[in-house]
């Protein structure tokens, strides 16, 4: 599972948290139940239930951030 692919589909506190947090490489367990909730699918959780981001969603959720900068 990506951020990327399932961006549309997370509220709007939940992508809020995210862009408020773009250095977080490893997801809270509330966000990560929120995140597989909403896209229906295992984020691969760890041990605790926390998710630990792709390089690529990092990525992603760091333009993310800096877009919202610049609105």
């Amino acid at each position: 599972m990506n951020i990327r692919d399932h961006w549309d589909r997370l509220d709007q506190p939940t992508q809020k948290w995210l862009i408020d947090n773009p250095g977080c490489r490893i997801l809270p367990r509330t966000v990560t139940t929120i995140i597989s909730k909403a896209t229906g699918e295992d984020p691969g959780s760890g041990q605790h239930g926390e998710m630990v981001l792709s390089p690529e969603d990092h990525e992603f959720i760091r333009s993310k951030a800096t877009e919202s900068l610049s609105a």
